[in-house]
């Protein structure tokens, strides 16, 4: 009699590994997730892009003629690689900071305060990190790149 009075329940989803070849095309990560991939590539991105960090520090400082020098390698090219390259190098080398920097506050946050750790905290905090750094990637690329 009770098994007819209650409603059957739904199937509750099945969790599992997901399969590099067959499901990563329909596998959708939750922006925490995207937030935490990108935090390592964006610090493996700097850490191997230190050699080029040095270069432009070490000739932006060393006298007027090495940082005439590094000007003219932004605007016209080094060798066999033209000054765009360059620029989106250094463009790259700005998402990773900028991104790295505020993923970093916000997992301090996160370490700091017990109401940051919930599912919607991570949700908002994710997509507010991506916003923020993509943001200010443009601002201080459209300044990299001359538009004002």
């Amino acid at each position: 009699m009770t098994e007819l009075a209650t409603p059957p329940r739904p199937q509750r989803r099945e969790f599992r590994n997901i399969n590099a070849f067959t499901d990563l095309t329909t596998y959708r990560l939750p922006p925490a997730g995207l937030v935490s991939i990108l935090h390592r590539v964006s610090g493996a991105l700097m850490f191997l892009l230190l050699p080029f960090v040095i270069w432009m520090f070490d000739t932006s400082v060393s006298s007027e003629y090495s940082y005439a020098r590094f000007k003219a390698a932004f605007n016209s090219g080094l060798g066999f690689v033209p000054g765009w390259f360059l620029k989106l190098v250094a463009l790259a080398l700005i998402w990773a900071y900028l991104h790295h920097f505020i993923a970093g506050l916000r997992h301090l946050w996160m370490d700091v305060s017990h109401a940051a750790v919930s599912k919607e905290f991570g949700h908002s905090s994710a997509i507010a990190t991506l916003a923020i750094s993509i943001l200010l990637t443009l601002v201080l690329g459209a300044k990299l790149f001359g538009l004002y």
